[in-house]
């Protein structure tokens, strides 16, 4: 299997990177569109269907795959021996932690998607607009630990 790991690793790696920035795009687009749902779309609108459809499509089209095929090449790379090593590397520790977050926030959006399509939103849009920065954040932590590799 790691002879299979090592010989495959560029193709994994180039898939886990396609993966990563097409779950990017939609953690960063799904609060996006709450925020306009919120703003524009009351309960029971044509509007709020409209964005009750989008908001589903992202999540199940895009969202859910691409989170799932990040964690399936980013597992394989973790198995690549040589690539990290555990016990050394503690960016890769902060790493994780901020992958844990992303899928947490990933998860609570997919409860919100819910909430929205029963009608029953309790956050303001503000609240969509400080959200929406948080995955920005732990992008830009997880891309410093991975190229940068401080500790």
């Amino acid at each position: 299997m790691s002879d299979f790991l090592i010989s495959a690793y560029p193709w994994i790696k180039s898939l886990h990177i396609i993966s990563v920035i097409s779950w990017m795009v939609a953690m960063l687009y799904m609060p996006r569109l709450f925020v306009y749902h919120t703003e524009r779309g009351p309960a029971g609108s044509d509007a709020a269907e409209t964005f009750e459809i989008m908001e589903r499509r992202l999540f199940r089209g895009i969202m859910t795959p691409a989170m799932v095929a990040a964690w399936v090449f980013g597992l394989a790379l973790l198995m690549t021996p040589g690539i990290v090593d555990l016990a050394q590397d503690h960016w890769f520790h902060v790493k994780a932690v901020c992958i844990l977050a992303m899928t947490a926030i990933h998860l609570w959006l997919g409860r919100q998607r819910k909430v929205f399509a029963a009608g029953k939103n309790l956050h303001s849009s503000r609240f969509y607009r400080i959200l929406n920065e948080v995955p920005a954040v732990l992008m830009f932590v997880i891309v410093l630990m991975v190229i940068v590799r401080p500790f």
